[in-house]
């Protein structure tokens, strides 16, 4: 097995016995970016050089703790001092950032190392990753096909072997729906559990910071490091942080299961059901109660979110003006046609597209009949999800409807594309933490498992997750990318 084929924790074993350093670990890695980047295109900026440095750095200091010498990647969304964040955007393609978002900060000071920022839907609008400004990142299962989004650079890096484990956020299911594309494990914690200071907002009552790893262990750890209060957040909560890997235990006996009848429906395949039916047979081969539950207000979740996320986007872009930072139209005649020009050619379609639906909504006249209304539609969507976690410990359905789709099958169709978060928007409504993880294959392309838990709960859903895990064989499956 190559070095770049090795999880997070198996990496630090290595490196606590000393049978490896950073740097060769390092080198792997970069070793690995250098034969499939061509093809996969996850990295928007890749940062060799400093990441060697840190490397040697670490094993000077020859003490490794956390994840030191360990390689990462990160969305483009989170500030990284002296590194390029351009959110996958033209309009902050040479925007570089005097501060690190805090995510970042904690893995820093744990001595992980940045080996590059990772392609994404522009500002994290988007399912596919065709959306960035650059370029069209490709799942490494099929490289004709979306590796999901808008996290999707950062799905593809960590299913290609180019980084160990890499940060996503997820707003309507950008970490969950890549995940479940591209094979890899796919977390969501509770919103506020991690900061999101630092990270560039898309809706920011929605937003939250994730990780993407090989394993339901790796998210663990790496949560360990990540999660807590942040008084630089405001919507940061000051709850207690368990550690995480102590409840990995590998048992599930006795846990209440429950499975929405919503989300097996109409517009699921019918590969993905009888994997997620096979998976909750395990779960009872395993010793856990799985029973039949009603969340009758998700199927109202898509369009409630598709007027929420826009309204606060369309708040959020207004920062964007061309004055600051970000790109200026310098041959602009006034100030007016500057801050409308600069707008014109700094965002892409679907940025455009969510700015001016969300400023409809929250136009006079308009606020009552649409954002409000949607607002309490959210109340009721959490509602549901209130009644059942008062019975059961977590919820298990489909991440996605379908397994990845081709390369521009689904871009000129702004409807459909939303329709692949129909199974994931409702936990972000509801502000609960969500994970994926491989359950099956149906014809070469992985398929997706969510396990929702209760707010906070994240121990309890990474328990059902590592249970699953333990006992089947998705989670070791590659793909072959036709390089060795």
């Amino acid at each position: 097995m190559e070095i770049y084929e090795l999880s997070v924790h198996e990496l630090q074993e290595r490196l606590t016995r000393r049978e490896i350093s950073a740097e060769e670990i390092v080198r792997s890695f970069l070793g690995r970016i250098n034969k499939v980047e061509d093809k996969v295109k996850s990295f928007i900026t890749i940062t060799e050089e400093s990441a060697l440095q840190r490397a040697r750095e670490a094993d000077r200091k020859g003490q490794y703790l956390g994840i030191a010498g360990i390689p990462l990647g990160l969305k483009d969304i989170f500030c990284t001092r002296g590194v390029k964040t351009t959110c996958g955007s033209k309009m902050l393609a040479d925007f570089i950032p005097e501060y690190d978002s805090t995510a970042w900060r904690k893995l820093d000071e744990q001595q992980g190392i940045l080996t590059g920022k990772l392609n994404m839907d522009e500002f994290a609008m988007g399912s596919s990753t065709e959306n960035s400004a650059f370029f069209v990142t490709h799942n490494p299962w099929d490289l004709n096909r979306v590796p999901g989004g808008s996290s999707g650079g950062s799905a593809a890096a960590v299913a290609a072997g180019e980084v160990a484990f890499a940060l996503g956020t997820d707003t309507g299911g950008s970490i969950r729906q890549p995940a479940s594309f591209c094979g890899v494990v796919g977390m969501k914690p509770t919103y506020g559990r991690v900061s999101r200071w630092g990270v560039i907002a898309f809706a920011s009552s929605l937003d939250q910071v994730g990780i993407f790893s090989q394993d339901v262990r790796d998210s663990a750890l790496i949560m360990n490091i990540i999660a807590g209060h942040d008084p630089l957040d405001s919507t940061s909560a000051a709850i207690e942080v368990p550690d995480y890997a102590s409840y990995l235990d590998g048992s599930v006996k006795g846990m209440r299961i429950a499975y929405p009848k919503e989300y097996f429906g109409v517009g699921v395949d019918d590969a993905v059901k009888a994997a997620i039916n096979k998976a909750l047979h395990k779960y009872e081969e395993l010793g856990a109660i799985v029973e039949e539950v009603s969340l009758p207000h998700s199927e109202y979740a898509l369009p409630t979110y598709y007027l929420v996320a826009p309204a606060e986007a369309s708040a959020n872009m207004a920062r964007f003006d061309g004055v600051r930072y970000g790109h200026r139209d310098f041959e602009a005649l006034n100030v007016v046609d500057m801050f409308s020009q600069s707008r014109a050619q700094g965002f892409g379609d679907e940025v455009k597209r969510r700015i001016m639906l969300g400023t409809y909504a929250l136009t006079s006249g308009y606020y009552d009949a649409y954002y409000l209304k949607a607002l309490k539609v959210r109340r009721l969507i959490a509602n549901d999800f209130d009644k059942v976690f008062l019975d059961y410990d977590v919820i298990i359905s489909p991440t996605t409807p379908s397994t990845a789709f081709k390369l521009g099958e689904q871009i000129g169709d702004p409807l459909t594309l939303y329709m692949n978060d129909i199974l994931t928007v409702p936990v972000n409504m509801a502000g609960l933490p969500g994970i994926s993880i491989p359950c099956g294959l149906h014809n070469g392309l992985p398929i997706g498992m969510q396990i929702i838990g209760k707010a906070f709960d994240e121990g309890t859903m990474l328990k059902a997750a590592h249970a699953f895990e333990q006992n089947t064989a998705y989670h070791t499956l590659k793909p072959e990318l036709g390089v060795k």
